[in-house]
């Protein structure tokens, strides 16, 4: 890899010289729980737009109504992701990794549910239907090595959509994040 690891102070679950938004939704994953799984979602606000501050917003439940009609439809919902890679490939940190970001909602991967209990969720700042930026890609593989170098139990750690754990339910990332080009980065190493 050509970028050094990110550091990650493992014992409290954050990422070290990375911006932080801290967001109330989020809990203790259950006792005895490993990180297992690493989810990537796509997220805009409003929808199709990107930059604006909103998800830091959206995450800390603190979304004006009167910003966006689109807005009034979701302030009462309670979500999180650990980190989000924005267009930029800039990175904020939302729940530390030890903590159940409330990113997945009603899933199931491998025979289990409720994939927040053992996942990271990733946010990228996307649509489904508009290429990622290749920033983010280069920012997302970044992450996932150094997640896996801090934690042993994510080194094989399957990498899957959210429209993998929940399907019918979500589509996100969509059509247009490549998977074969995530995987065959995370191959090169």
């Amino acid at each position: 890899m050509s970028q050094p690891i990110l550091k990650i102070d493992r014992r409290k679950g954050w990422l070290k010289g990375v911006r932080r938004v801290e967001s109330p939704n989020c809990d203790r994953r259950p006792r005895g729980t490993k990180l297992e799984l690493i989810v990537i979602h796509g997220i805009s606000l409003p929808p199709g737009s990107f930059g604006g501050g909103w998800i830091d917003r959206f995450f800390a439940n603190d979304l004006p109504v009167d910003a966006d009609p689109y807005f009034a439809t979701i302030c009462d919902v309670k979500v999180s992701a650990h980190v989000l890679i924005d267009r930029g490939g800039h990175l904020t940190q939302y729940v530390p990794f030890r903590y159940r970001a409330w990113h997945a909602g009603a899933s199931q991967f491998g025979g289990r549910s409720a994939c927040n209990d053992f996942s990271v969720g990733i946010e990228l700042e996307g649509v489904d239907d508009l290429a990622y930026a290749p920033e983010q890609y280069a920012r997302l593989v970044h992450l996932i090595a150094s997640l896996r170098h801090a934690y042993a139990s994510l080194r094989d750690a399957p990498v899957v959509g959210h429209c993998e754990i929940a399907p019918g339910r979500k589509t996100d990332p969509g059509p247009a994040f490549d998977w074969s080009k995530l995987r065959a980065a995370l191959a090169a190493g």
